[in-house]
């Protein structure tokens, strides 16, 4: 039996977990990376001493920069920052190649998901999202993770499936990519959201909330735009959800967390290596939600904070301030 050939475009945190996931049976993963510095590391120490420091990683994974040298893999994991995905998968040799999209966000500009900027640039790659409550050096440790994995085509997305799925790696497949999508990106943005709370020390009830009701505007947003209720109420949601709204290891909860604590949000994006999507994301996300009629006060919040137009006590005071209401309104 032909072994799916997986290569792997971005080499950040999530980007070298997922070669290794991809590499725990001892088959060969070609990894992507943008810095020369990220492909020297993995080829000569089997080390991403940039993003994913605290990990060996297998030695079948090879490195390049040279995005041609793709075009021997089967298949592509996208593991680019969203607002960069077009442009990169522009430049890959794609062709017919699935690209499985690992990438969180809306396009700035377009309010395009990434299956859609993906479709639009490689018109005859099939599609498919993996997502779900992920922390990268989690998965590249090996502990126990389960995952969304959409796709319309299910015998490509069992074929998929079966590639990478490991013993403590549990794909759980959905024909849902929209669902799957949206629960992803906007994840992130109330991600920050908690973090602001956790940052201005406003206790564990209000978090609670605010995940709570954020999972509502999720629902919200992602039912006008063709989701399915059960996926977001599943792992690319819900349980993605939970884990980046609950923990300073996730980028978009630190962020908020150093909002809330009063830092700049110029400050807080040059000091990070890695990128807080939700940043990017909650804009693009209010003004689509505004045009489908969709309220979403909790992102209109981010938004505020994000463009300085409120400080993280007055965004908390406008929330709370807000009309009594019943707690399911359709």
């Amino acid at each position: 039996m032909t072994v799916m050939k997986i290569g792997i475009i971005g080499a950040g945190a999530w980007g070298t977990a997922l070669a290794q996931v991809a590499a725990a049976n001892g088959d060969p993963v070609l990894l992507w990376a943008f810095e020369d510095e990220v492909v020297q590391a993995v080829n000569d120490t089997h080390c991403n001493s940039i993003y994913l420091p605290d990990n060996l990683l297998s030695p079948v994974i090879q490195a390049t920069s040279d995005l041609s040298d793709l075009s021997t893999c089967d298949a592509l994991l996208v593991v680019t920052p969203a607002q960069h995905l077009g442009a990169i998968l522009g430049q890959a040799p794609v062709g017919d190649k699935p690209l499985i999209l690992c990438s969180k966000g809306i396009e700035a500009g377009t309010q395009r998901l990434m299956s859609e900027v993906a479709s639009d640039v490689h018109p005859d790659a099939p599609i498919a999202v993996l997502s779900g409550p992920t922390f990268a050096h989690e998965v590249a440790a090996g502990l126990p993770t389960a995952v969304t994995l959409a796709c319309t085509d299910m015998a490509l997305g069992e074929a998929i499936a079966t590639r990478l799925a490991r013993p403590q790696f549990r794909p759980y497949l959905s024909d849902d990519v929209i669902g799957a999508e949206i629960g992803g990106a906007i994840k992130n943005v109330l991600a920050i959201g908690c973090g602001v709370v956790e940052g201005a020390g406003l206790g564990q009830n209000a978090r609670a909330a605010l995940i709570s009701r954020g999972f509502a505007e999720m629902t919200r947003f992602g039912l006008a735009r063709g989701a399915r209720v059960e996926t977001l109420a599943g792992l690319s949601g819900l349980g993605d959800l939970v884990l980046t709204c609950s923990s300073v290891n996730s980028r978009n909860f630190s962020f908020g967390k150093g909002l809330g604590e009063g830092r700049a949000v110029a400050q807080l994006l040059a000091d990070r290596r890695s990128i807080a999507e939700g940043a990017f994301t909650a804009p693009v996300l209010q003004a689509a939600a505004r045009q489908a009629g969709v309220d979403m006060p909790i992102t209109d919040a981010v938004c505020a904070l994000l463009s300085g137009a409120l400080s993280a006590p007055e965004v908390v005071d406008a929330l709370l301030a807000r009309p009594l209401r019943k707690e399911h309104v359709h």
